[in-house]
């Protein structure tokens, strides 16, 4: 019984022992910047020329680029035979070693763009650029992150023309002005029963992204037919609209793995498509244009452990040339992506079992020192003397056992007191199981390099968790401990890393046992919602390297999304909630906040409004790009979706015993806002009552001049600003039943 109770533990620990030195090499991997990036190859294995700009060499360890399909073939096939057993440590000299040793490969570069492909102008938030055709003065543009980096969405606008993507269609609005606003085409793409996901507008240029699925057959083994294999690809579809009753495709360029998401900066795109990887017979990623093969992105790796590997590709265009880059990276799954003017940050997520990070530690860190000394000495010794590790422990578990039988019964009870009191101090020091892996790649122009890989522990909210500025990148994570004591719990950090994605200072364990439920970064500071029961608002000073907490405000409820108003206040929209009577959270609506932080410790609520209902929501607590504010316009508009009890009488008269929902509403609550006052109510928007709650696509709100243009999936409406309530037209967007011209 005894040598099956020492096997059992040995188990543990000979497990704990192996994963520790895993982790230590992923450590020793992604905080190490030297080794060597080299160029791209001129060509690739598959016979495929590249087409690319060249990649120039960067300093970090680690980064390789496979050969060929057989490189990667044979390093999948280690890796998957490593996944099943534990990993083996390596050792940093060898790692830099085995970096250095290969040679540079130099790659073809494109003609420079001419005149022609020279930047965009921005306008307002993103970069839009107006129509040439007679238009408004001033409009609105889709809600972003980072200034002159546009995001994709359904629906754009310029001072003249709305378009909108729905299921495979695009509908162009002849939006300006309003009292003559028109759809003038309604056209399809030949998408083969997928959707559009959403666009680019620039000039006179859209740029449409949709999934497809690529067909191949492949001979299953030790048959005989060849049988389809379907693989998914991303379609970048760029459209001519300066005809807008008659559009047309100029380009389709189509590259391997499912469209993940998109930027643009200037007159370039920036987008990301990701697949699983097949280990055993992994096909490389390939960049077509109209179904013609034009580049075979080169295959970047480390040779760090992966739970799972998977083709990460970046693809790069410019929109009015024939510049095209692309680059895949063998990495987890993309999670979350950040985009500034000057790089890509890819993040993803990486856990690890508790256990098998620390149980070693924990043995000899908190058990070990409560031993009598001689019996430390000796388990030191045997540690650290050559023997194998089942008689290590055979030994150690031997001496503590004696410790036992040699003890009294009550100075063993407080010698396991002790020792399990220890523990639970060591579980709430030790790191979490999650890190986040962050992965940068600079951009310019189109210019792709790939320049460090760093990691945090914790785990993203979203893309406002991220944060570049100047030479520093802020991130704010969410940790998840374990406590033998309270099972598990949480808390939350703020990093600030260097531009190789070092960690050179941090906030930790702000608001334990609550969650980040929003985070915007402004300049250098951070404004940050936890959540648990009550909703504390942090201000975080960034303007040094080591972050510090400056002030903090509790109120009910929670925001799920922070908006800028100036440099002094912020709006947070959310929900408001309530204790019932079992201790646990209940909405009582969605709820708009002002906070006043000019006095930076101690920020106040200057208004709040509730929109009551349990049931009520926002799709702005889920997407931002359903915002629409703007300060000078003192116009706040966000949509909402209501329903209500209701209690209907059945058959018979019957009345059922619990109510349920009725009268359904969809429409926009439009707000203005003084950093005074707060809130004033300007009017609601109806535009459904019951026939489209819950459809998925979404609603938008923008202006042109002084025109607000709300917009569900089946109907636009244009209201005039200065009197929300007076309705100036109404444009159905829904199934005509007339036949639907497809693109040329």
């Amino acid at each position: 019984m005894k040598n099956k109770r020492q096997n059992a533990l040995y188990s543990v620990i000979a497990a704990a022992i192996v994963l520790f030195c895993t982790i230590g090499v992923f450590v020793l991997y992604s905080n190490n910047s030297e080794g060597q990036l080299y160029r791209t190859g001129a060509m690739h294995p598959s016979g495929i020329p590249y087409n690319i700009m060249p990649l120039e060499p960067t300093s970090f360890l680690g980064l390789k680029k496979f050969n060929s399909t057989d490189d990667l073939r044979n390093f999948l096939l280690v890796a998957q035979a490593r996944n099943s057993v534990a990993y083996p440590a390596m050792d940093r000299n060898f790692a830099m070693t085995t970096a250095q040793s290969m040679g540079p490969v130099m790659g073809q570069a494109l003609p420079v763009p001419s005149e022609a492909m020279r930047l965009a102008p921005a306008y307002s938030n993103s970069a839009v650029v107006p129509s040439t055709t007679e238009g408004g003065t001033d409009y609105s543009t889709t809600n972003i992150q980072v200034s002159n980096v546009d995001e994709p969405d359904f629906l754009k606008n310029d001072n003249k023309y709305a378009y909108i993507l729905s299921q495979d269609k695009l509908t162009i609005v002849d939006a300006y002005p309003g009292d003559t606003a028109k759809i003038i085409s309604k056209v399809g793409l030949d998408v083969k029963g997928q959707s559009l996901q959403n666009m680019f507008l620039n000039h006179d240029r859209l740029v449409v992204f949709y999934n497809g699925n690529d067909e191949r057959y492949s001979i299953p083994q030790y048959d005989y037919i060849p049988n389809p294999v379907y693989t998914p690809t991303t379609h970048a579809v760029i459209i001519d609209v300066s005809n807008r009753e008659d559009p047309k495709v100029l380009k389709n360029y189509e590259v391997s793995g499912s469209y993940f998401n998109a930027r643009m900066v200037g007159n370039y795109i920036y987008f990301i498509s990701t697949s699983n990887v097949d280990y055993n017979n992994p096909v490389p990623p390939v960049v077509r244009q109209s179904s013609k093969a034009i580049i075979s992105p080169p295959i970047y790796y480390y040779e760090m452990p992966e739970p799972s590997y998977n083709f990460n590709t970046v693809t790069s265009f410019d929109i009015f040339g024939d510049k095209i880059n692309s680059q895949t990276y063998l990495m987890g799954s993309t999670g979350t992506l950040y985009v500034s003017t000057n790089a890509i940050y890819i993040a993803y997520q990486r856990s690890y079992p508790y256990y098998g990070i620390d149980a070693k530690d924990r043995f000899f860190g908190a058990v070990v020192p409560l031993l009598p000394v001689e019996a430390q000495n000796k388990i030191k010794s045997i540690e650290n003397s050559g023997l194998d590790p089942d008689t290590k422990w055979a030994q150690i578990s031997d001496i503590m056992q004696n410790i036992y039988n040699g003890t009294s019964e009550s100075g063993k009870a407080q010698l396991f007191s002790n020792i399990q009191r220890a523990i639970q101090d060591y579980n709430t020091r030790a790191q979490d199981s999650t890190r986040t892996v962050i992965e940068k790649i600079t951009i310019d122009n189109g210019a792709l390099k790939y320049v460090a890989q760093g990691q945090v522990p914790g785990y993203l909210l979203n893309q406002y968790s991220m944060d570049e500025s100047g030479k520093r990148f802020r991130v704010a994570t969410t940790s998840e401990y374990y406590n033998s004591a309270n099972g598990n719990w949480q808390s939350n950090n703020v990093f600030v890393l260097d531009e190789s994605l070092n960690i050179v200072g941090h906030l930790e364990k702000i608001a334990p046992n609550e969650k980040i439920y929003s985070a915007r970064f402004m300049g250098d500071k951070l404004y940050l919602v936890t959540f648990h029961r009550i909703d504390p608002f942090f201000v975080i000073d960034l303007s040094a390297d080591t972050p510090k907490v400056l002030g903090a405000l509790k109120i009910p409820g929670y925001s799920s999304y922070l908006h800028p108003y100036d440099e002094n206040h912020i709006i947070g929209i959310g929900k408001e909630i309530t204790q019932n009577q079992y201790g646990n959270s209940e909405p009582l609506g969605v709820k708009i906040s002002l906070f006043d932080v000019s006095n930076v410790s101690n920020p106040v609520t200057v208004d709040t409004y509730e929109i009551v209902g349990p049931t009520s929501n926002s799709d702005v607590l889920s997407d931002p790009k359903a915002l629409l504010f703007d300060k000078e316009k003192n116009i706040l508009s966000i949509p909402i979706s209501l329903q209500q009890y209701g209690q209907p009488v059945l058959l018979g008269g019957a009345v059922p015993a619990q109510p349920y929902y009725t009268n359904n509403w969809q429409g926009f609550y439009v707000f203005g806002v003084d950093p005074s006052y707060g809130f004033t109510l300007k009017g609601k928007v109806e535009h459904d009552n019951g026939t489209n709650y819950g459809y998925s696509q979404g609603s938008r709100s923008f202006y042109i001049d002084d025109s607000l243009y709300t917009v569900t999936p089946n109907l636009m409406k244009i209201n005039d600003l200065n009197n929300i309530n007076h309705e100036v037209n109404h444009i159905p967007l829904d199934n005509t039943g007339q036949i639907i011209k497809y693109l040329p």
